[in-house]
Order: C-alpha cells, then structure tokens, then sequence
C-alpha cells in the first residue's frame, strides 16, 4: 500500500486568464462614479414607494433610466435596490437626484388597516352561509 501524496494548498502555476466578454468589465466602477458629490439625501425607508413621472430623458444615466423603466408600478426602494443590484445607500442618492427634477415621486408605504371587528366578520360568514 502506498502512502497518499499531499496535495499543495498554493498551486505553483498561476490560474488560466479568461478572455474577457464584450460589456462584462473586471473591476466593477466605484459606486462614487454613480452617486456624484454627497449632498442632502431625502429621508427613504426601505418600504418607501417610488413611482416614475416621466420618461427617461436622453441625459440620464443608465442607473436612472432603469429607476424609470422599473417603477412604471410602484416600486419600494428595497426592491430597487435588489434590482438594480446596488447598496441601498446608492439608491437613495439616485432617487434624491430624481426628485430633485421631477422625475420620479416617492409615496408612503402602503400600511395595513387594522383587523376589522370579529362580530363583523361573524355577521359577513353568517350571511354568506344563508345564500
């Protein structure tokens, strides 16, 4: 029987360079590029609905032309965020920008009422049962 041969941890011969695909980049770009200069944001939460006004422009960015296309339908900021697979913080910049020109409108997360009263429902299921 022979002994088992070990293995290196650190191969020796550097792993094969993949060509790079058209549109894939190495490095992702600094979401700085993105946001701009940090200024005032609009206070957002994650449930927070932002609603498109208008079209995208020629002059917006791509990041911004999605937020447009993506909330046609009321969308939260969270699922923005997942979307367009960019920190939340990212996000909320961008919408701060949109705002600040009328382009998107950001509304109150939609809350649910209060259960209604059980003798309510009671009186409902009863005359449902008599039909």
């Amino acid at each position: 029987m022979t002994p088992p041969q070990r293995q290196r941890r650190h191969p020796t011969e550097p792993p094969p360079v993949q060509p790079e695909k058209e549109g894939e980049r190495k490095n992702p770009e600094r979401l700085y590029v993105i946001t701009g200069p940090d200024g005032e944001r609009v206070p957002l939460d994650l449930v927070s609905l932002i609603v498109a006004r208008a079209e995208p422009p020629s002059s917006a960015t791509p990041e911004q032309s999605a937020v447009l296309r993506l909330c046609a339908n009321p969308l939260s900021v969270a699922e923005l965020s997942a979307y367009l697979s960019l920190p939340f913080s990212v996000v909320t910049v961008l919408i701060t920008e949109m705002l600040a020109v009328e382009l998107v409108q950001v509304r109150a997360p939609i809350v649910r009422q209060q259960l209604p009263d059980r003798s309510l429902l009671e009186a409902v299921m009863h005359g449902l049962q008599r039909l």
